[in-house]
């Protein structure tokens, strides 16, 4: 198979094109061949090794000390079930699925195997591969922090800070899905897009400061790292929720006491990569209650080019790969290879 790998950080331009052998399932094991995978903010994060400012450290020893612990990056997948190991009874070959490798990285390859009872599920019909594979990543983020560990509730008013990218337009989604009034902080070339995801209110971040004579919100939800807790305890009401998806390090360290002092809360930590997650946002996305945004969408061989684009800081949404054309997903093994050595030069 081919696949993309890194062996050290930096730039786009450490990703390598090369062949690796097929995995081969183990018995609990099922093995799918890729349709369309994204480039995500944790492929960015890993690649390039950003980290925010006194957690270097911290990042070199999730991702690898003096190298990339996980050589092919990728967070999020669709495809189609290839083979089964002995023990799988939940998938058969030929099954389309929706794939969440998060953290364990893998899917910027024409193959992966995951565990049948690891963050997989089906398909649904109604849902094209580059749709399914732009849910997992943002909607599962924002799904945890609103719901799960924000408690979200209906009527409450929600501000979220970076409403354009991939986890924040998810974010807009939800929270309007589930009944809050929501306000988004984007660019004003963003506006129409945050406007048209559900959003009651915009506010364009480089001519309006959200925490100064603004209303107040019961929930400010930060997912760039731009609204740190000294400005935005400003714009919360008494026993309000900040959600930081994304911060400095000062507030991870010491948010929550910086807010229990002023009686508020800050909830932070890593987002739940649970398959009954998975699950709930992809029955959202079948039902049309939610949209996955996709920003562009990249040939297999752009993948160095999906990665710049990332890089910008200013992708809408998702970035999506398509790594097989799904008119070429029933090609054999034999057929496939002899087609990526005419077609990937």
């Amino acid at each position: 198979m081919y696949a993309y790998t890194y062996t050290e950080y930096g730039s786009p331009d450490v990703l390598n094109y090369v062949e690796l052998p097929t995995p081969t399932p183990k018995a609990n094991e099922v093995l799918i061949r890729i349709v369309a995978t994204t480039v995500s903010a944790g492929d960015w994060r890993a690649r390039s090794l950003t980290m925010p400012a006194g957690l270097g450290l911290v990042g070199r020893l999730v991702f690898g000390i003096t190298r990339p612990r996980k050589p092919v990056l990728g967070t999020d997948l669709s495809g189609v079930v290839e083979a089964i190991g002995a023990d799988v009874t939940t998938f058969q070959p030929g099954d389309a699925v929706i794939g969440f490798p998060g953290a364990k990285f893998g899917a910027h390859a024409e193959y992966i195997t995951m565990p049948a009872d690891g963050k997989i599920v089906l398909k649904p019909e109604n849902l094209s591969f580059e749709e399914a594979a732009a849910i997992p990543f943002g909607a599962t983020t924002a799904y945890d922090f609103l719901i799960n560990k924000g408690k979200l509730r209906a009527g409450e008013r929600v501000l979220i800070n970076g409403a354009s990218g991939s986890v924040g337009s998810a974010c807009v989604q939800l929270a309007k899905h589930f009944g809050a009034e929501v306000t988004g902080i984007c660019s004003a070339a963003n506006a129409d897009l945050v406007r048209e995801i559900g959003a009651d209110h915009v506010i364009d971040y480089n001519t309006h400061d959200f925490a100064k004579r603004g209303p107040l919100y019961d929930m400010v939800v930060d997912t760039v790292g731009t609204a740190p807790w000294f400005r935005t305890r400003h714009a919360l009401v008494p026993k309000g929720r900040m959600l930081m998806i994304a911060g400095s390090t000062s507030d991870m360290i010491l948010g929550g006491l910086k807010a229990r002092l002023r009686g508020k809360r800050m909830i932070g930590g890593v987002a739940s990569e649970a398959v009954s997650i998975l699950s709930k946002v992809v029955d959202l996305t079948a039902a049309g209650d939610f949209h996955p945004v996709i920003d562009r969408n990249f040939d297999f061989t752009q993948m160095v080019a999906a990665h710049a684009h990332v890089d910008t800081g200013h992708k809408k949404g998702n970035v999506v790969v398509t790594v097989t054309p799904t008119g070429k997903i029933g090609l054999n093994a034999n057929e496939d290879l002899q087609l990526m050595e005419t077609t990937h030069v």
